[in-house]
């Protein structure tokens, strides 16, 4: 059965992670994707390590399921078949600096007049307007512009940059999102659009309740470790041997006078500083130390297998080897072994949509560079083996 995109026909002109784990997400949602890189030269994420046999696992890690083909967009006939090919494609996929597309003659204006149907999505560090438009920006310093890094970490320390690209990662969301509204809308109107994402739009979209507590108080988060700003306890605790996280849920008063029992402070039930998960999380100061020299007493094993009893939300913090092998992910499918034309199978991260009746997931390997040219050429352009040789010859695939 074919998947939900099915139909759906992407060129994806995307490097490194915002736009290419976009466009992996439509792939894997069963569009046609077809990745589109410099002859020669390719998506720089190719030279990103590690590397198996030469193999980037960076580039397969986020390029499975497309199609690859090289075009020479600086060259007049690399230009040209490019729109012809937007003229049968329904989304334009691209995170180049604002004004690159323009300067090649391939902005949004020029692709609408070739196809009005056309949904272009455009990955930025800023966004295509404004006063920062055209600063560079890599996932780094729009955490650190959109706030995200001052406040991670611990409270007094120095900044601290979350353990995941999640500023190339949500961009690349958000643009997922855009591209599926905007094909959503044309089913109506008939008619594409420009789908417009910024980085920075997009940490200030994510941070939850930092800004509403700044409106509401006038007093600017700070880093809390592992902590809930506004509920406690709702952390990571060290353990005689280890980490466990524990969250208590607001709406089940049941929970604190459980949790006070298991750790046999049960003097602290109706302590009126400690009534609910916002006046813990306001007296924090004296809450803290009493939790955790509690919490050392056990095991984290211990703890897990009496506060699971008690209902009480807990779990482990795990290390990466040990998420890979943990039964809940295995069931669910998250870890897939990926075949690979020369390394046999490569074990991947798999999609977390699951569709009751659509199939979701495109287990292809990610391209070679170029793997697909000809094919696609035939496809969208009609081209015949002499004009495929002459493109070669020029450059301009």
């Amino acid at each position: 059965m074919p998947g939900p995109l099915d139909g759906v026909v992407v060129l994806d002109l995307t490097h490194v992670l915002a736009g290419p784990f976009a466009s992996m997400v439509l792939a894997d949602l069963g569009a046609q994707v077809i990745k589109i890189e410099q002859p020669g030269i390719g998506d720089r994420s190719r030279a990103s390590g590690p590397f198996i046999d030469g193999e980037s696992s960076y580039f397969m890690s986020i390029n499975r399921g497309k199609l690859g083909m090289t075009l020479d967009l600086s060259k007049a006939r690399g230009k040209e078949i490019l729109l012809q090919m937007v003229e049968r494609a329904d989304v334009v996929l691209e995170n180049l600096a604002p004004g690159a597309m323009k300067r090649l003659g391939l902005d949004y204006p020029v692709l609408k007049e070739r196809n009005p149907r056309i949904i272009y999505a455009a990955i930025s560090g800023f966004g295509q307007d404004g006063p920062y438009a055209g600063k560079p920006a890599l996932d780094v310093i729009i955490q650190g512009m959109g706030g995200v890094l001052s406040i991670t970490g611990e409270p007094g320390g120095p900044p601290i940059r979350p353990g995941v690209s999640q500023g190339d990662i949500t961009a690349g969301l958000f643009a997922l999102i855009g591209t599926l509204a905007a094909l959503h809308e044309r089913a109506r109107s008939g008619l594409g659009q420009m789908v417009d994402i910024g980085m920075l739009d997009c940490q200030v979209a994510i941070l939850e309740n930092a800004f509403t507590r700044y409106f509401a108080t006038g007093e600017v988060p700070q880093p809390l470790g592992t902590r809930h700003p506004v509920t406690a306890p709702f952390q990571a605790f060290q353990t005689r041997d280890g980490y466990i996280t524990v969250a208590l849920a607001d709406g089940r008063r049941d929970q604190w006078p459980l949790f006070c029992s298991a750790i046999e402070r049960v003097d602290l039930i109706d302590d009126p500083r400690f009534k609910d998960g916002w006046v813990r999380s306001q007296s924090y100061q004296e809450l803290e130390p009493i939790l955790t020299e509690a919490m050392r007493k056990k095991t984290s094993q211990e703890w897990l297998a009496e506060m699971e009893a008690l209902g009480i939300p807990c779990g482990p913090v795990n290390t990466i080897d040990q998420v890979a092998r943990d039964p809940q992910v295995l069931h669910r499918g998250m870890i897939r072994d990926l075949p690979h034309p020369r390394l046999g199978k490569v074990k991947s991260v798999w999609t977390p949509v699951k569709l009751s009746r659509t199939p979701v997931g495109a287990d292809t390997p990610a391209p070679d560079l170029g793997e697909h040219t000809a094919r696609v050429l035939r496809e969208f352009s009609n081209l015949g083996e002499e004009e495929l040789r002459s493109l070669r010859e020029e450059g301009v695939v």
